[in-house]
């Protein structure tokens, strides 16, 4: 029997939310229409809760429906990137589905995303999400399900992570032999974002189906909570430097403040020389002079003027949150007719 489709499910002490993640894969539309082959692969990274049990339950309800369902594991946790890999290396799908075992399919998921993937085969594709409970994470929900395409290449060193959220990750096998598969580091690294960096670094291309077709929960136990913001901002400096500002003869830091600042003592010292100013709207800062003490430069200050953000040089890396000044930041952005990606990259 030839697959098409392995959804991938990485699961430690999953106990809590199997039942209702297996129930939305037996509720997928295209299993009714039996248009591809299915299976579903599951990874056991060292639970120690009722999740073998309660898995070989769910084995017994997809033999009846003639679907594959294959369990392999460890009996010590190797983390999520291992987990992902190893129940990938069982698999036998020409497409990947990659599922958390704490969040939810909508019923029409495989279908819309399989439609896709088949036309675009070195395409990472996502989808809109809602999220769980209904009014978390609302500024982030929003920004996830309203970037544009353009945007999804170019916002990718917000604090967010990837612009295609990893939980919607649908794709052609050859994609995840491309990249390698994932970091198997373990706890406390995203292993995601490193692969999703590795896909655009390969040529990779991003796409989102503009459809919630994953119920994302946000809870606290939730592998996102074990990743430092420091350990992914380091991750995202480093791509910014070695793929944007390389290329950048000078820029100016959109932000004087607190974020502005961390961003420039954070840069590699010959990055750091290539900084001629900060810009800003705080009438306190603009016309000032501020003087740094960097690391990479042993304590040598660096002193660097603020001018008014319409009167900064091009191109800018503006360290400003997104949708937290009531629209002002983002119409004062608009207002300058610039082009992201070009003129301006958003970090932070």
């Amino acid at each position: 029997m030839v697959v098409d489709v392995s959804v991938i499910i990485p699961i430690h002490n999953g106990e809590k939310w199997i039942n209702s993640c297996m129930k939305s894969i037996a509720r997928q539309s295209i299993l009714k229409t039996r248009l591809i082959e299915i299976e579903i692969v599951v990874y056991n990274d060292g639970s120690n809760d009722r999740t073998e049990d309660i898995l070989q339950l769910w084995a017994q309800y997809f033999k009846r429906r003639r679907i594959n369902f294959l369990v392999t594991g460890a009996k010590i946790t190797k983390g999520v990137g291992a987990a992902k890999n190893g129940a990938v290396r069982l698999s036998s799908g020409t497409f990947l589905c990659f599922q958390d075992v704490d969040d939810l399919m909508h019923q029409d998921r495989i279908l819309l995303q399989w439609n896709f993937a088949k036309l675009n085969v070195n395409t990472l594709v996502g989808s809109k999400i809602t999220r769980n409970p209904l009014n978390s994470t609302p500024r982030f929900v929003h920004w996830a399900n309203t970037i544009n395409d353009t945007q999804l290449k170019n916002q990718i060193y917000l604090s967010y992570g990837p612009t295609i959220l990893m939980p919607t990750w649908f794709c052609h096998r050859s994609v995840f032999e491309n990249v390698g598969g994932f970091d198997e580091t373990g706890k406390g690294t995203p292993e995601d974002l490193i692969f999703f960096y590795a896909h655009i670094d390969r040529g990779g291309t991003l796409h989102r189906v503009d459809k919630e077709l994953v119920n994302y929960t946000y809870h606290a136990c939730a592998t996102t909570f074990t990743i430092s913001k420091k350990v992914i901002q380091s991750i995202q400096l480093q791509r910014l430097e070695g793929n944007v500002l390389l290329h950048w003869k000078q820029f100016t830091v959109w932000n004087a403040g607190k974020n502005g600042r961390k961003f420039v003592r954070s840069l590699s010292l010959k990055n750091l020389n290539k900084v001629i100013g900060f810009c800003d709207v705080d009438k306190k800062k603009i016309g000032r002079t501020i003087e740094l003490y960097c690391p990479q430069q042993r304590k040598v200050k660096v002193k660097l003027p603020v001018v008014h953000f319409s009167e900064a040089k091009l191109p800018l890396i503006i360290c400003v949150k997104l949708d937290l000044t009531n629209g002002e930041f983002e119409k004062n952005l608009k207002s300058l007719n610039l082009t992201e990606g070009k003129d301006y990259f958003l970090f932070g």
